[in-house]
């Protein structure tokens, strides 16, 4: 049995089409197919047949691309042992991060694991909380958030660990009504204009806690995702908004104020496909975000 075979169908059923299996591991669409006969013929089963313009898994397929999970984790667990047997993590980790986590965790923990000989590519994307799970097949960690109290959608088959709970504050204009207040409810909120996010991200959560709380509907008048840009609109007056307490640096003419009634928490994820998730050097670069965590809800405390 032939290890190779048994990604090439996890990578099948992960992505759904030769075209995207050959653009994910630097293949042509031709070696690809050849490669899924070469398997069937070792296999001596039908592993896929053709659908519409491409191809699916037969039940077989599915069974394959199923247990080649639970070889990779195993082969990930191997290497690991080795590694920490030679006291020397290998290979580079690939991380993928939202701007807004990955501002107060990655420059702390990139300087830990240089210390160490790791080396990490990062890259930064703002998705929907629906597609994170995406990220993970190319990537040893996603460092993603959700607002929903449960796991984002797509991640049941991948390993999602909290590193960190952030708060999101309400951010004011200088000289609002509110501005005076240490602490505003959900029934302060409703009548105001908001800057929000686009439907379908984790902060969009929050305002329709406040619709919920309140059977008010918000008036929300923008939707952008970067929130340099949401500050902007907010010290115009444009309107209120949700900002993390963490990274949020108060530009002229904007103050944050606590928001009660409500969790406003974002936990921020790491998000992994259960082999990757072994690795000794992403283990490490997980420990080393955590770390850096830490480090900062001690300093916002003292």
């Amino acid at each position: 049995m032939d290890v190779r075979h048994l990604e090439l169908l996890r990578e099948f059923a992960d992505r759904g089409s030769v075209t995207a299996v050959a653009e994910a591991t630097g293949r042509t669409p031709s070696a690809v197919s050849q490669q899924l006969q070469t398997a069937q013929r070792e296999f001596g089963a039908e592993l896929v047949v053709p659908e519409g313009r491409g191809l699916r898994l037969t039940a077989a397929g599915e069974l394959l691309a199923r247990r080649a999970v639970d070889v990779a984790v195993v082969l990930a667990e191997v290497a690991a042992d080795w590694d920490a047997f030679r006291r020397q993590p290998s290979g580079a980790v690939s991380v993928v991060t939202l701007p807004s986590a990955g501002e107060y965790l990655l420059p702390a923990a990139l300087g830990t694991l240089a210390a160490e000989g790791i080396q990490v590519t990062c890259t930064d994307d703002d998705v929907a909380e629906a597609d994170w799970a995406d990220l993970a097949k190319d990537h040893d960690i996603v460092i993603g958030h959700s607002l929903s109290g449960r796991r984002p959608p797509g991640t049941e088959q991948l390993r999602v660990a909290p590193i960190v709970r952030e708060p999101l504050d309400v951010a004011l204009p200088a000289g609002h009504a509110l501005a005076n207040r240490q602490t505003l409810t959900p029934t302060d909120l409703v009548d105001h204009p908001w800057i929000g996010v686009p439907e379908g991200f984790p902060f969009d959560t929050v305002l329709r806690a406040i619709e919920d709380e309140t059977g008010a509907r918000l008036h929300v008048v923008q939707r952008v995702r970067d929130n340099r840009l949401v500050e902007a609109f907010v010290a115009a007056g444009v309107g209120v908004a949700l900002l993390p307490r963490f990274t949020t640096r108060l530009r002229e003419g904007v103050q944050l104020r606590p928001l009660v009634g409500v969790d406003t928490g974002r936990q921020v994820l790491a998000i992994q496909r259960p082999d990757r998730a072994q690795r000794l050097a992403v283990r490490r670069t997980l420990a080393a975000l955590r770390q850096a965590a830490t480090d900062l809800l001690a300093r916002s405390e003292s």
